[in-house]
């Protein structure tokens, strides 16, 4: 019986193919040819196994060159393999394998070869494959992380915003914990429109500021001779950061819009002690509103890298380090198992004082983390809504929560219906 496997080895402007009938006995005949990675040349690959009659393809995942490949093939390959008359499950099937499942002897490589081994080793299940979702949840996944890289590149800026005052001689970061809260920024933008006053600059601080107004003229004492060019520089930081607020907000925008339909995973998710609406909507990019990728909590947890590593040898564990899994998600968790350890009276609060002396501080936040993945694939694989189980989380304290998740909600265009927040019970 025929079955063709096709192997791509993926180059920024070349491709490397080679095909072979893997349903046949004794040694693989390799079929092979190029093509380049222009959309044209990619649409004639599509063709061409489709031509070759290929029903499975698999491709090693070299930086981001794979991903208009993938793209192509998904899109004029694919269907036209799972369409057909005869098809099986696993017609039009591609699969992402990582780099160094498919590493081969030093002195021995070349692109053909590495596709005539990717092939071998697709077929002996030797090769360790990437999750890559659908195309729609990979377009959530653009905007949360492209949301993502801009906070940070944001919190880089501010950094280099506060050593430029502190060049200028300018200690206001010394008494304004936020430097770009309100009392901050308004101090800032009449720096640099020209205000020398340092008395005039102190009274546009917010009085509830714990520094007092002395303080404060002593902090911008240095704008009476401030140089023009800071001011100049200063103007400029500013700007900038006002045009990454303003992206911040539209990627929020473009995510609600996009994840519109989920917003009930969105809110289950949200409810759980250390997320929140972002997180959530983060997450959900990631692993899907069902989590259906994964059949169990311990097959997303191995796959997120919370779970412990297995290392033995002679019947002894040498190493118990947690294996390389996907960042963001790894990221996330981490963020929300600090949080959800400071939730008093919740039950995250008391499994980390109870792990603490035996496991450390990073080793029973991991734990943490690594429960709040499994309670994540609950929530969305299962459907089902978080219960508290702590022994002394107040009413208040859960309307106060819930409160700042509608308002969340609702600034991001969600709405949300009923009676969500919790009744204080009567004394």
């Amino acid at each position: 019986m025929t079955y063709r496997v096709a192997a791509i080895d993926v180059h920024k402007k070349m491709l490397a193919i080679v095909v072979a009938d893997v349903g046949g006995e004794g040694e693989y005949q390799f079929e092979r040819r190029k093509f380049g990675a222009a959309p044209d040349q990619l649409h004639l690959l599509a063709l061409w196994l489709v031509e070759r009659e290929v029903e499975e393809a698999v491709m090693e995942s070299t930086a981001q060159y794979w991903k208009p490949v993938w793209g192509a093939l998904e899109r004029y390959w694919k269907p036209a393999r799972q369409n057909r008359e005869g098809s099986t499950k696993l017609s039009g099937s591609l699969h992402l394998c990582q780099a160094k499942s498919n590493r081969g002897p030093r002195g021995r490589k070349n692109d053909f070869a590495d596709g005539e081994r990717m092939i071998k080793r697709l077929v002996a299940q030797e090769l360790v494959l990437s999750f890559v979702p659908d195309p729609e949840q990979r377009l959530w996944r653009t905007v949360t992380r492209r949301k993502y890289q801009i906070t940070r590149d944001r919190v880089r800026f501010q950094n280099q915003l506060e050593s430029l005052l502190e060049q200028a001689h300018i200690k206001l970061s010394s008494w304004v914990s936020d430097l770009l809260g309100a009392s901050g920024r308004r101090i800032l933008q009449a720096i640099a429109g020209g205000e020398t006053d340092p008395a005039a600059l102190a009274a546009l601080a917010d009085k509830r500021l714990r520094a007092t107004p002395e303080e404060l003229r002593d902090a911008l004492g240095a704008c009476a001779q401030l140089h023009e060019v800071y001011r100049q520089l200063l103007k400029m930081a500013l700007e900038e950061l006002q045009l990454m607020d303003k992206q911040i907000e539209q990627l929020d925008q473009q995510a609600w819009k996009l994840l519109a339909r989920h917003q009930d995973a969105v809110q289950r998710v949200a409810e759980v002690p250390g997320f929140g609406v972002d997180s959530a909507i983060q997450m959900i990019a990631e692993v899907g509103p069902e989590a259906a990728a994964f059949e169990s909590a311990k097959a997303m947890s191995s796959w997120v890298g919370v779970c412990p590593g297995d290392e033995e040898s002679a019947g002894e564990s040498k190493n118990t380090r947690s294996p390389k899994g996907n960042r963001n998600m790894r990221r996330l968790l981490n963020q929300a198992a600090h949080a959800a350890v400071k939730t008093k009276g919740s039950i995250f609060e008391v499994t980390f004082q109870r792990l603490l002396p035996r496991l450390k501080y990073k080793g029973a936040i991991w734990a943490i983390a690594h429960r709040l993945c499994r309670l994540l694939w609950k929530i969305l694989h299962q459907g089902i809504r978080y219960e508290e189980r702590g022994p002394a989380v107040s009413a208040k304290s859960k309307r106060t929560r819930t409160a700042r998740m509608i308002r969340e909600l609702q600034k991001l265009g969600y709405r949300v219906e009923g009676n969500t927040l919790p009744v204080e019970n009567p004394a």
